[in-house]
């Protein structure tokens, strides 16, 4: 496959990262990327050598695939652009700020036969890759995104930015329909959803609780599944899966205290580690050279912004609820 002619557009912090690994994929020829800040888009253009723009449009016709770092709000207008004049296109998470709009970007790319790739990295972690082989039966889920206040990313709260990746793969791992939803949360540091605890329930039972915090002095990136034979405990951070058997446990009884004493088999997984973003970008790639098959349907990236966006409306309406009693 010659490599393909490919550009970024949005060159912020993650769309750097996107900058650095294409620079090094045989599959890709980079050639051009484009910021509305001049100055960011000059400085990254010499540190790769590579034309700088500052109007993405400038890049159509130079380019057969696109990766999309924008904010969040410019999501759908830019892809639309791209789209519309047969480009294939990496979107960055979430998708857009409305289903409605999401499906629209979905629909066009289909008709125009293109790629349009959700920038849900998770998938592509080693260790996600072997969950999937020991999670058969799933009773309950938790998974925790917490980290530090950080004001880089302005256009959305921890719903969008973060939690929505613990959505996806809950999504795709208990492969069932939501049934209802429960949301808590707070504003902290900004006007936004800075701590939300999502409470789902699944159709076939099962129960999944997500937490995500951009308050907290400690960063934290862990699923753990209970399964009836075994808890299985993935560290996103360290790409890392311990699996928990035979537990068993009793008080201990001593003189003057009572202690409570847990065992298990414990079995470390091996994972293959690699960097999740260029196994994402050398994915699409070849989406866009081979027409390979998107690692998930269009109709499971649609359901999983639809399960955020309701968390988001519930937070929201909460929110609302609150400042009007107060």
């Amino acid at each position: 496959m010659s490599p393909i002619k490919t550009g970024v557009v949005g060159v912020g912090k993650m769309g750097e990262y996107h900058v650095g690994v294409l620079s090094e994929l045989p599959e890709a020829e980079l050639v051009g990327i484009a910021d509305i800040d001049e100055t960011r888009a000059e400085s990254i253009g010499k540190k790769y050598g590579i034309p700088h723009y500052a109007r993405c449009a400038d890049m159509i016709g130079r380019v057969d695939a696109i990766v999309i770092a924008v904010p969040t709000s410019s999501h759908y207008s830019v892809a639309k652009e791209f789209l519309a004049a047969g480009v294939h296109v990496l979107l960055e998470k979430p998708c857009a700020n409305t289903l409605q709009d999401a499906r629209e970007l979905f629909d066009l790319a289909g008709k125009k036969r293109l790629t349009l790739h959700v920038g849900h990295i998770e998938r592509f972690n080693g260790a996600v890759q072997e969950l999937h082989k020991l999670v058969t039966d799933p009773l309950f889920v938790e998974c925790k995104r917490t980290s530090p206040y950080s004001d880089r990313i302005k256009d959305d709260g921890v719903v969008m930015d973060v939690m929505i990746h613990d959505i996806d793969i809950v999504l795709n791992l208990i492969q069932s329909k939501v049934s209802a939803v429960n949301v808590m949360g707070i504003s902290v540091f900004s006007g936004k959803d800075d701590i939300v605890n999502a409470q789902i329930e699944f159709e076939n039972r099962c129960v999944a609780n997500l937490v995500a915090s951009r308050a907290s002095q400690n960063k934290e990136r862990t699923l753990s599944v209970t399964q009836k034979d075994s808890f299985v405990l993935l560290d996103y951070t360290e790409q890392e899966i311990f699996v928990h058997r035979q537990s068993s446990s009793e008080n201990v009884m001593r003189k003057g205290f009572l202690r409570y004493k847990q065992e298990s088999l414990v079995e470390r997984i091996f994972v293959h580690k690699d960097n999740p973003l260029k196994l994402e970008l050398k994915h699409f790639l070849d989406c866009a050279g081979n027409g390979s098959p998107r690692k998930v349907a269009a109709e499971k990236e649609l359901y999983s912004l639809e399960i955020a966006l309701d968390i988001l409306k519930q937070f929201d309406d909460r929110k609302t609820r609150g400042a009007r009693d107060a």
